[in-house]
């Protein structure tokens, strides 16, 4: 890997196919991606402010499996999505007492184009960030 960031979407697309590719080949655990701290200032609106509060927006993979955290409104937006993979199914949804949100655990048995798709649209639709988003790779 040589590149750890990317804001245009082919760019985006081709970093979580890359990224997805070491993580395989050096059999690690995970890897996890963020949208750039400055991601919520880019937002058009700010008014999902339990969406703020959850932090940076992250997604990790490992082992055929999506990890993310979410609101109750991009839960509902992540399940609108998944119509469009019905190869990934939501697995696992835990809402723990002591944090905000809920933690989601989506079955991912595609191949790694098909998950960077996936991940690239949950960052824009289900997280709303713009199309220009940076995100960067912060562990493989």
């Amino acid at each position: 890997m040589t590149r750890f960031d990317a804001s245009e979407p082919t760019e985006r697309r081709k970093l979580y196919v890359d990224a997805i590719t070491a993580h395989r080949e050096r059999a690690s655990g995970f890897l996890t991606l963020e949208a750039d701290d400055t991601a919520y200032e880019e937002r058009d609106d700010t008014a999902d402010q339990s969406a703020a509060a959850l932090g940076v927006p992250w997604i990790q993979f490992g082992d055929g499996t999506v990890n993310l955290d979410c609101t109750d409104a991009e839960l509902e937006a992540l399940k609108d999505l998944l119509e469009a993979f019905p190869a990934f199914k939501i697995d696992d949804l835990t809402r723990p007492d002591d944090a905000d949100g809920i933690n989601v655990r989506v079955s991912a048995k595609a191949d790694a184009n098909r998950i960077a798709q996936f991940i690239d649209d949950v960052f824009l639709e289900v997280y709303d960030l713009p199309s220009t988003v940076r995100i960067w790779l912060v562990d493989v």
